[in-house]
């Protein structure tokens, strides 16, 4: 169906997404003179970003670590899937990033000694994790972004890239003004997350797989979209849903510990760092734990972690709403869905399969992340590549591709509350064949919706693309690696250490792509 649209405007380049990723690129490519415009589906900045409470891991020059430590910290708790050229180039990049963010008016927490102080998280052998406001990182990423790109065009849904010949031509939006097109030779989509697929989630309300529709709508390809990780630590209630505050991994790197419900430190023999261990390790054994002893959570101990109030008052504020003082009381936690460690390919600097889309943060899939995300490392990237993408955009300025088609892609779509049921139970920490069939068969029962819908359908029609595609993969890859486990194929098989590529056929239909020979470079 072809929409009736009400406005036309042209730009250089069009973000998509407010996070760190999005507005990184938008303050680069303006700054650089690109016509920028930047546009947020929500009523005001709402991302995943300014939740993020641990901080960003950067290499310093003050510090006993090195850009080859840290791509190793990076590759082993990557599973054999990440691309460590690609980690190599992110990792070493991370300091003039964090430089242009300082310049930007960021400030980062400083140690006693008047050094930016670090901190340390799962998976990482050194302190290299720098923080702001002890647990608010994100939160100052945010500030200090919001006032560099202050022109964000909220309200502002992207309905479909539009294309001519497999190229970039536009954006199809709607708006406070009806459905309007926006001529531009680059889009970036930095859209976010996927974690309204679960019950249960750290995410905000508006991390509904946008991207990953709009790209797979575009003719780009998506991989290793079945590695979701579940943060270990999320504050547990009893029969909570929506987003939920996770405690920091910081807090047991400043010596906090996890005990099951009757006291016993479970991580210890579980993995050589212990409660540090990498964050699919903790999860897994958490919600093993939980499949045998029938509990719905476990305990995180903080009382003997210093002056925890001080030093993590995101936390702090978090528990003592929950009516829990984590300075003498036990915490409970749980695992839920944090990030997606898959998502639209694209090499490190946004380039996707089609010429003028890009795809930063944790919408794309660099090769960084490998099988399970490093703690920290997801806003470094978002800061690297979005830089860079930037500068890819301003090399196609001049670039020019007549508009010629804008109808509406059709919105295939779950109810919502379903599909959350279902993902949780089926498609979570552990997985089994059975519970993937499960779910194949509620997914085969989407209903067709007719343009124009409005914007819930489309959010949910972007879940139900998502979905579909986790349990594709998830299906085909018979083995457990990092934080894709399955309970009847308990073991990493060396001949599945590869990406699975998945795009859509010309039928619409979705579709694993055999050409890739990717084993993982570590």
């Amino acid at each position: 169906m072809t929409p009736s649209v009400g406005w036309e405007t042209a730009a250089d380049l069009v973000v998509v997404g407010g996070g760190i990723a999005g507005l990184t690129a938008a303050r680069t490519a303006a700054a650089r003179g690109l016509r920028v415009l930047t546009v947020s589906k929500g009523s005001s900045p709402d991302t995943a970003t300014q939740y993020a409470q641990g901080g960003i891991a950067v290499v310093g020059p003050d510090i006993d670590d090195s850009i080859e430590a840290h791509v190793a910290d990076t590759c082993a708790a990557g599973a054999g899937l990440c691309d460590e050229e690609a980690v190599r180039s992110i990792v070493s990049s991370g300091r003039a990033a964090i430089t242009s963010l300082e310049a930007a008016g960021a400030e980062f927490d400083l140690g006693a000694d008047g050094s930016v102080a670090r901190t340390r998280e799962g998976g990482h052998s050194v302190r290299r994790i720098i923080h702001a406001g002890g647990d608010a990182t994100g939160a100052e990423v945010q500030r200090t972004l919001d006032a560099a790109v202050p022109a964000v065009q909220f309200d502002t849904t992207a309905l479909r890239v539009l294309t001519t010949d497999g190229e970039v031509s536009g954006l199809l939006v709607r708006g406070p003004a009806g459905v309007g097109v926006v001529h531009c030779s680059t889009v970036l989509l930095a859209t976010g997350g996927l974690g309204q697929l679960f019950s249960c989630s750290t995410n905000p309300a508006g991390a509904t797989a946008d991207g990953i529709a709009l790209a797979l709508d575009a003719g780009a390809r998506i991989a290793d979209l079945e590695f979701v990780q579940f943060h270990p630590t999320v504050l547990f209630a009893a029969g909570s849903t929506g987003r939920r505050p996770l405690i920091s991994e910081a807090v047991r790197g400043e010596g906090a510990r996890l005990v099951d419900v009757s006291g016993r430190a479970f991580m210890a023999g579980v993995h050589a760092l212990g409660d540090l261990a990498p964050r699919d390790v903790v999860s897994r054994a958490i919600a093993e734990l939980l499949h045998v002893s029938g509990d719905d959570h476990v305990l995180l101990d903080a009382r003997g972690v210093e002056r925890v109030h001080e030093r993590f008052p995101t936390v702090t504020a978090s528990c003592l709403e929950a009516g829990i003082d984590p300075a003498t009381d036990l915490i409970s936690v749980a695992p839920a869905a944090h990030y997606s460690c898959g998502g639209v390919v694209t090499d490190t600097s946004g380039r996707t399969s089609v010429p003028g889309l890009l795809a930063a943060g944790e919408v794309a899939r660099t090769g960084l992340h490998g099988a399970n995300r490093l703690a920290s490392n997801s806003l470094l990237e978002g800061l690297v590549v979005g830089e860079r993408a930037a500068l890819v955009a301003a090399d196609r300025l001049g670039r020019r591709v007549e508009v010629t088609d804008i109808a509406l892609p059709t919105y295939r779509r779950i109810d919502r509350a379903v599909l959350q049921r279902t993902m949780t139970a089926e498609v979570g920490v552990v997985r089994d064949a059975a519970g993937l069939a499960a779910a194949q068969r509620v997914l085969a029962h989407g209903v067709v919706s007719e343009p124009p819908v409005d914007a819930r359908a489309v959010e949910d029609a972007a879940l139900t693309a998502a979905a579909e595609v986790i349990v594709l993969a998830a299906s085909e890859r018979r083995e457990s690696r990092g934080c894709h486990t399955r309970r009847d194929y308990p073991e990493s098989a060396p001949a599945q250490r590869r990406s699975l590529y998945i795009e859509r056929d010309q039928g619409g239909r979705l579709a694993i792509v055999n050409d890739d020979v990717m084993t993982g470079a570590c």
